[in-house]
């Protein structure tokens, strides 16, 4: 033992950071700071100044999972490659068209002293971590810098660039390897899963307190984010979900609000088609009967091979629309978004402390959650929907759709709609709110605003599945509790089978007595007949409509797209008899050849299991899993679960859906209920890495501990960072 102590005390003594100047400044920080961990491994971080909070949260962050902060700066920062490889370039060249790290640096030279504090705070915890841990050995990053964060500055999965940019049609343009032109899906690809959120709010007319309560329900990738508690005597005092890396809560509440982020179909990133000539050895671009020079810039992408890091060198362009991502016709393609990461990183920080409506409203007046909608609600009875943060005025004469021609100045954007220009909806006269990344036109239901009264680009989703099931749920009652609005949010029902199941049995009376289908389907087609239409782990009829829709939406999809119809509709109303019927046959054949028989329950086959860190670790049906009653959101399920079969597997295992869920009542006090997909811990070692499990997967949301004398019921340990 002393041997090993004497080896690690060596090894702390010769990490690079612990000879920095910058030090004395940590272990000053770190006693200041307390991190006290609950029985489920929740941090509760309390620190006298914000900063200290900060230093305190990234810290107990990077103990639970310091890979996932690395990877997503890697990828903020467009250094994936430096741990991935080739393949990673086109991912890298993607971040480095928007993220320009030298602009990035001058605006936090510029950036207001409290929040320059808060980023010194931010790279000194995750500093101070690594020099408390030689053992981690960083892939790429072995220092912070504080201007860090303002390449990350909004909490969404890939946010607006992973939306905008195709990698595939990007590497084509710029010459790089490792991306085929992206196609059609093959036709017997899986579902794409449904991407987005689930989030309401319900006013004290529907409660039975006469309380606000508020539903968060993100549906991301598993172990996305970090569930935290963040208290500091300056004010801040915040409990939520916090995206690996950030120091603000992305999705949660305070003391007296909450808020509640879902992805937005408004029309926030746009094309451009270019004219451009080269001339020489540079090129020039049409806008307004002038020739403009484009601007060019030389970035090195630097690369892991075997053989040590290597540099790739591409030049990049840019119009004053933005940075050209592909060609198209002759003409080259520029992508025009939000970029205001100083203003964002504001925003992002500046909400988890207000407390009113009028304060909230006021952080959004930066105009930098581009890419989300809002749902908030707090304790003096308000309820609101925003929609999304960042959309600008344009002319509806043109397509927003499609590339808009470049060289007409009528394209050019006006200047940003104000809050009030936007379809929002504050204290409706129905009491709820409900928004499932559906348009906003029923997020209130008969007091949500009206489509005609606004552009379409303000706009260009539709309703979706679990935006009908989210207005049945609200409207049944008015007397919600917690329990009962977490009732709500795992209701069973999979309402788009109610138009394509008719099809379906109209299709199969059409058959003719003699067909060899009408026999083989039988018994499929009356457990489907008998069926509720709801979701359960022991429910045959769940596994056969699954099987059979996802192979029907298949064979629909491609002509779907060429009719111009949602994948819904064409199945329900365009979908040839012929083709339903196959894709029962199919469903039935595969569940027989998978399963030993076609008459499997659902839970037998949709499964949680987490073996390693990674979120799409090698699945193995070997190894230990537990049924997970709810489906794919593809069917309406408000609870949502994307799961796939996996090389090697038949049983389907989820790797994205509800991740993070809580329901929230306010009032004189704050009461909630969270549940964390798996664990909060990274560390397959810990006890927290699979302690939520159970609860996941069947709805059980566990107390949270907000104030101080819940935590000293349930306290872990207590401890410094550092010790």
């Amino acid at each position: 033992m002393k041997t090993t102590v004497l080896a690690a005390l060596a090894l702390i003594a010769a990490h690079p950071l612990n000879n920095a100047p910058e030090r004395s400044r940590w272990d000053d920080r770190a006693a200041r700071v307390t991190i006290t961990r609950d029985d489920w491994g929740i941090a509760h971080i309390k620190g006298p100044t914000d900063a200290d909070a900060v230093f305190g949260m990234i810290y107990a962050q990077a103990e639970d999972d310091f890979n996932r902060i690395e990877v997503n700066y890697l990828n903020a920062l467009g250094r994936l490659a430096e741990a991935e490889g080739e393949k990673a370039l086109a991912s890298d060249l993607r971040a480095r068209l928007i993220i320009d790290t030298i602009a990035i640096k001058q605006q936090y030279a510029v950036a207001p002293a409290w929040l320059r504090a808060l980023m010194v705070a931010w790279a000194d915890g995750l500093n101070f971590y690594l020099a408390k841990h030689p053992e981690v050995r960083p892939r790429v990053l072995k220092r912070f810098e504080p201007w860090m964060p303002l390449a990350f500055s909004e909490g969404s999965i890939g946010g607006d660039i992973e939306r905008g940019v195709d990698l595939a049609r990007l590497s084509a343009f710029y010459g790089l390897k490792g991306a085929a032109l992206a196609g059609a899906p093959r036709g017997d690809a899986p579902p794409e899963e449904p991407t987005g959120s689930n989030g309401f709010a319900v006013g004290p007319l529907n409660t039975a307190s006469h309380k606000a309560m508020m539903l968060i329900n993100p549906h991301t990738s598993f172990f996305f984010r970090s569930e935290l508690h963040v208290t500091s005597d300056e004010g801040l005092d915040v409990y939520g979900a916090s995206t690996w890396g950030q120091f603000f809560v992305y999705q949660g509440f305070n003391s007296r609000a909450g808020w509640m982020h879902t992805s937005s179909g408004a029309d926030v990133l746009d094309e451009y088609l270019e004219t451009v000539t080269k001339r020489g050895a540079n090129f020039t671009y049409r806008h307004g009967g002038t020739d403009r020079p484009v601007a060019a810039q030389r970035v090195g992408l630097r690369y892991k091979t075997a053989a040590g890091m290597a540099t790739r060198t591409v030049t990049i362009y840019r119009t004053h629309h933005g940075p050209v991502i592909r060609a198209q016709d002759g003409k080259w393609i520029t992508l025009r978004l939000m970029q205001e990461p100083l203003k964002a990183l504001t925003q992002s920080f500046t909400r988890t402390k207000s407390r009113t409506l009028a304060e909230f409203r006021q952080s959004m007046e930066l105009h930098t959650n581009s890419s989300n909608n809002t749902i908030y609600a707090d304790a003096q009875g308000n309820i609101a929907y925003f929609h999304a943060n960042y959309v600008a005025k344009r002319d509806p004469r043109f397509n927003w759709r499609l590339p808009v021609d470049g060289s007409d100045p009528a394209t050019e954007y006006q200047g940003v709609h104000t809050l009030d220009e936007s379809p929002n909806a504050i204290n409706p006269a129905t009491g709820f709110i409900q928004n499932t990344n559906n348009w906003p036109f029923s997020v209130a239901g008969t007091a949500s605003p009206k489509r005609d009264e606004f552009p379409r680009y303000m706009e260009m989703g539709e309703e979706n599945p679990r935006g009908v099931h989210a207005l049945r749920v609200l409207q049944a009652r008015h007397d919600f509790t917690l329990q009962r609005l977490i009732d709500a949010a795992y209701d069973s029902e999979l309402p788009a089978f109610e138009s394509i199941l008719p099809a379906l049995f109209a299709s199969y009376e059409q058959l003719a007595q003699s067909s060899p289908l009408r026999a083989r389907l039988a018994e499929p087609i009356a457990v489907l007949k008998q069926w509720d239409r709801r979701w359960s782990a022991t429910s045959i009829a769940t596994s056969v409509a699954v099987f059979w829709g996802d192979e029907l939406w298949r064979r629909s999809r491609q002509d779907a797209e060429s009719e111009e119809l949602s994948v819904y509709d064409y199945m329900a109303t365009k979908a040839p008899p012929a083709m339903r019927l196959e894709a029962l046959a199919k469903a039935i054949e595969q569940l027989t050849a998978d399963f030993g028989s076609w008459k499997t329950p659902w839970g037998d086959i949709n499964r949680f299991q987490r073996l390693t860190d990674d979120i799409v670790h090698p699945f193995s049906d070997a190894a230990p899993s537990i049924p997970v009653a709810f489906t794919s959101s593809r069917w309406g399920s408000l609870a949502s679960f994307g799961a796939r079969a996996y090389p090697g597997t038949k049983k389907w295992y989820g790797s994205n859906g509800n991740s993070f869920v809580a329901v929230v009542e306010f009032g004189d006090s704050v009461s909630a209920r969270a549940v964390t997909a798996g664990g909060e811990s990274g560390n397959p070692k810990s006890p927290h890495f699979n302690d939520q499990a159970q609860r996941y997967s069947s709805g059980g949301l566990r107390e949270v501990y907000f104030y101080p004398a819940q935590l000293a019921r349930h306290t872990e340990r207590s401890y410094h960072p550092g010790q």
